[in-house]
């Protein structure tokens, strides 16, 4: 597969200068993908007591708090009509993601339904308890049974985490646009 096509048909000039100015760190990011057709929910990954999973349901702001304690530029990201998927601690949420519809990719004539998870985060108190991997696990089944052919991680700076599911970088890019191709 086309790597570079498949993100320019995804996050058409997202390595332009204009938009590459608004990013801070000068650190590399990543794309990564996952064929879906095979995948499965891994069972072996542990869940810890008392966390449930499931789309919110609840009052908008009350979910923009759990987000604004990972990252405060979130809350303007999420808008109340995303899937938004959600690890549920007594009721509160603790990690949350969105399932995102990115359209079609085209390829040697086969088209290829694109989505995956977004803007992922758990709450500093119940971090590195598995119950965020564990949501992009579910999430990345959910987006399967959606009849999701690839899963595509966007623009993150932690590749080894995906990578426990079977994600693999397809791209790497800093904020100077400068990008090269990786074959997994």
């Amino acid at each position: 597969m086309n790597n570079k096509k498949l993100f320019d048909t995804l996050y058409k000039d997202f390595l332009s200068t204009e938009n590459l100015a608004n990013i801070s760190s000068d650190k590399t990011y990543e794309e990564m993908t996952l064929m879906l057709d095979s995948y499965e929910e891994n069972k072996e990954l542990y869940i810890p007591e008392n966390i449930v999973y499931d789309y919110y349901k609840g009052d908008f702001e009350t979910f923009l708090k759990a987000v604004r304690e990972v990252d405060e530029s979130w809350a303007d990201i999420y808008k109340p009509t995303d899937r938004i998927y959600c690890g549920f601690c007594g009721g509160r949420v603790v990690s949350f993601c969105m399932i995102e519809d990115m359209g079609m990719y085209e390829e040697d004539g086969i088209t290829y339904k694109v989505g995956g998870p977004g803007c992922v985060g758990t709450i500093p108190e119940f971090r590195k308890k598995g119950i965020g991997l564990k949501m992009i696990d579910k999430a990345t089944v959910i987006l399967k049974e959606l009849g999701y052919d690839i899963s595509y991680v966007h623009y993150t700076g932690v590749a080894p985490w995906y990578s426990k599911l079977g994600y693999k970088t397809v791209l790497k890019w800093n904020k100077e646009g400068k990008w090269e191709s990786v074959r997994g």
